[in-house]
């Protein structure tokens, strides 16, 4: 078949917006991951979200047509490289508050929003006004609803001996056998905390993934054994925030230093990545740490290098690193740096 001029150039321009398509498919083929504790349980502004910030936080993903898929799945499709639907968010919920069950549940149920819940299981069964019931974790599980290991006693695995953290895991691994059938595929740290020891004792007995929480979205080039979060509460948990975090894409890094969340020297530690794209400009980036605010950086081609201005104390220390785009998404990188108590 002979093809005319014009032909020609409408092939070409199909093929190229195709390729177009392709790669801008690739790139934004990531997810938001929303992590909540307590519902209504003012006591705890730290952990708790108000129910009138969290039922404007559903209409919000109702109203703007966010996909709200199973963690699982959003996991499973990264994974393996098949695309994700544009604007999809995942839910988790961490350790298994009696508010769970009581208020996120029914909401969760009319929307018919998918979710996750990382359970301590030492904690459950002990104090039913403020923790949910093996009962109640089992409706919840009958119901669809997807239960993630979160340790034993909810100890801090980032500090805790190597011994210490096999016993926490196994041992609940057996009461999950035991109460709900079977053991769960991902895990959650808990407080969020980890080091890359914790990481491969978590891969190595078997889970699939595991999440901290630190900020930002995830994408297929994600640490699959410490996958960020956006944690939302009372004080974090405003519409403004929450729509900027839903319109949050991975910052394209690669070679990150350090490797390992937890500093036990080395201190105050340097941190250090490389932008993977030659097309975004580093003059508009900016991060953040949680102690000391606005950070100095240090360009080196697409390498940037931090290096914080003084000493980390005890506790976690979080840097996020943000850059605007034109289209009104931010890219975004998060990090959480863990110090032990000095006994």
């Amino acid at each position: 078949m002979r093809l005319t001029s014009y032909s020609i150039i409408i092939f070409i321009i199909t093929s190229f917006n195709c390729l177009i398509t392709s790669n801008t498919l690739v790139a934004e083929n990531s997810a938001v991951i929303l992590m909540y504790h307590r519902f209504g349980e003012t006591t705890y502004p730290s952990t708790n979200i108000r129910l009138k910030q969290f039922d404007l936080h559903l209409a919000e993903l109702r109203n703007k047509n966010y996909k709200v898929l199973p963690i699982r799945e959003i996991i499973s499709k990264l994974k393996i490289g098949e695309s994700l639907p544009e604007k999809t968010v995942g839910i988790t919920i961490d350790d298994g508050y009696q508010s769970v069950f009581s208020e996120a549940w029914p909401r969760f149920q009319k929307l018919k929003f998918p979710f996750t819940v990382f359970i301590s299981t030492a904690l459950i069964g002990k104090n039913t006004k403020k923790y949910m019931s093996w009962d109640q974790i089992r409706t919840l599980k009958s119901a669809g609803v997807d239960i993630g290991a979160h340790t034993n006693t909810h100890n801090h695995m980032a500090t805790s001996s190597h011994n210490v953290n096999i016993r926490e895991i196994l041992t609940s691994n057996e009461k999950y056998l035991i109460e709900l059938g079977g053991i769960p595929e991902i895990f959650a740290y808990p407080f969020g905390e980890s080091s890359t020891e914790v990481q491969n004792l978590v891969k190595e007995l078997g889970y699939k993934s595991a999440f901290g929480q630190h900020s930002g979205p995830i994408d297929a080039k994600s640490n699959f054994f410490n996958i960020p979060r956006f944690a939302l509460n009372e004080n974090y948990g405003n519409m403004k925030r929450f729509r900027l975090i839903l319109r949050t894409r991975p910052l394209p890094i690669t070679e990150l230093l350090p490797k390992s969340p937890l500093i036990s020297s080395n201190n105050p530690p340097s941190l250090g990545f490389t932008i993977n794209s030659e097309t975004l400009k580093l003059s508009s980036l900016n991060c953040f740490s949680s102690r000391t605010g606005k950070l100095q950086l240090e360009k080196l081609g697409r390498r940037i290098e931090i290096r914080m201005p003084k000493i980390l104390p005890s506790g976690r220390t979080r840097v996020n690193c943000t850059m605007p785009r034109q289209d009104g998404h931010w890219y975004w990188f998060g990090r959480l740096f863990v110090v032990p108590e000095i006994n």
